[in-house]
């Protein structure tokens, strides 16, 4: 395979000058020539504005070389101020050993005073976006302190994603480690995501390019370690086409503010949906972030009271071990937006250890006065919460409490408009047996 240096196309590597045009020319010539690597050699930081990947282009990152977005706005020539992107491209890599560092402190203020976030300064770069591609691979690069999304696809088809680290910033807003967007077909393997918000989160949204938005469907992720001050692996919160068939196994997450699950903020459906061998770990964080502490997260309620909402059906929770400081929460607009539900071999502690309050629900993005910034619904904790859904089964499922209870701690399960609630073999009792009952279905 050949390979085109990006050193013998002008690239400098001095962490000052901009050697994205340098990078284009080695890409340029390496697809015109039929395709092969394009190689960046160890030793150097390479500064660069927007650059495109083409047909037939892998991008080889050496260990040691480090490719950093441009501190000036103009080197960027896309809205979204991508750094590494390709449009319709197919048979495109970004492999090796090497790093892409988003330099993300430097777009942002300081930490805002009691707020938790740093505060945007102004534009801010994207590491990756890969747009309407096909035949994807990311392998075996780090990523790291990104301003905003970080590993960006959007329409693509093909895409395998495995070994790579992102490790960004916890107080950076948006700095989201995957985001998969209407696409079809992704693998996510072996990775370790560590971001302020959502670590993995599968969207629909609209066609960021004006063309069709189509639906994200055939996603797995496997054998990854997550953690974020939001959400772990979410599913559905920007859904405008159907999301289905996706399974993510074999997952550990840790020391985040909400674990695994769907919310579901519009008209389209979410379904077919696995999440099985699963540890998890989630805390109570400042009400800045969206989240309170859930490890298992289902809500359907529409994000506006204008935004239809669509239904979430067939998915299952199976083989979890979860310890929380709030409750797996089931929640619908009503009890027709939730249905065929199946928790399995669910186990999950709650126990307190923050110097964050309990005894809340966050259901953001919420329609109303709700919707508020750092507004919490006042909830007692139980182990499981179900709220309007219909045919959820509890099998084999178990509620501990640990030993720092608090008051506000009542219920193992606790039901409320629920339709073909089937609960089989169950262990476990309420935080305060001689107040409550350990089911309450009402």
């Amino acid at each position: 395979m050949a390979t085109y240096n990006v050193l013998e196309f002008g690239a400098i590597g001095d962490d000052t000058a901009n050697d994205a045009p340098a990078f284009q020319k080695a890409i340029d010539r390496c697809t015109h020539d039929g395709g092969g690597v394009v190689l960046v050699p160890a030793g150097r930081v390479y500064q660069c504005g927007t650059f495109y990947l083409k047909n037939n282009v892998h991008l080889y990152l050496e260990p040691g070389a480090v490719i950093k977005p441009s501190i000036h706005r103009e080197d960027f020539t896309m809205p979204r101020c991508p750094m590494v992107c390709a449009l319709g491209a197919e048979n495109i890599a970004i492999i090796g050993g090497g790093e892409i560092n988003g330099r993300g402190p430097h777009y942002l203020a300081e930490k805002l005073p009691h707020i938790y976030k740093k505060k945007p300064g102004g534009w801010r770069p994207a590491p990756v976006i890969l747009y309407d591609c096909k035949n994807v691979t990311i392998r075996d690069i780090s990523i790291r302190q990104s301003a905003q999304w970080t590993l960006t696809l959007e329409g693509c088809e093909d895409a395998v994603i495995s070994g790579i680290r992102i490790v960004n910033d916890d107080l950076i807003p948006n700095d989201d480690g995957i985001d998969i967007c209407n696409c079809r077909n992704v693998r996510i393997s072996d990775c370790y995501v560590k971001a302020g918000d959502d670590a993995i989160v599968i969207k629909a949204m609209p066609n960021q390019r004006g063309g069709e938005t189509k639906s994200c469907e055939n996603i797995t992720v496997t054998g990854c370690i997550l953690e974020s001050l939001s959400f772990a692996l979410n599913i559905g919160c920007e859904a405008k086409a159907p999301m289905r068939n996706m399974l993510f196994d074999n997952l550990t997450i840790q020391n985040s503010h909400r674990g695994v699950g769907i919310h579901l903020s519009h008209g389209c459906d979410v379904e077919n949906i696995i999440f099985s061998n699963m540890i998890v770990e989630t805390r109570i964080y400042h009400p800045a972030w969206w989240g309170r502490g859930e490890p298992i997260y289902l809500v359907a309620i529409p994000w506006t009271h204008e935004d239809a909402i669509g239904v979430v059906r067939n998915v299952r929770f199976s083989n979890i071990l979860c310890r929380s400081e709030n409750s797996a929460l089931i929640y619908g607009w009503d009890k027709t937006r939730i249905q065929e539900l199946v928790l399995e071999n669910v186990r999950i502690e709650i126990d307190k250890w923050s110097e964050y309050a309990g005894g809340e629900l966050d259901l953001r993005p919420y329609p109303g006065e709700l919707c508020t910034e750092n507004i919490m619904i006042k909830h007692a904790t139980a182990g499981i919460i179900l709220k309007n859904a219909t045919d959820v089964t509890l099998r084999n499922c178990q509620v501990v409490w640990g030993n720092n209870k608090q008051d506000y701690f009542n219920h193992a399960i606790h039901s409320t408009n629920v339709e073909g609630l089937r609960i089989e073999n169950f262990r476990g009792q309420s935080a305060w047996p001689e107040k409550y009952e350990a089911v309450v279905i009402t």
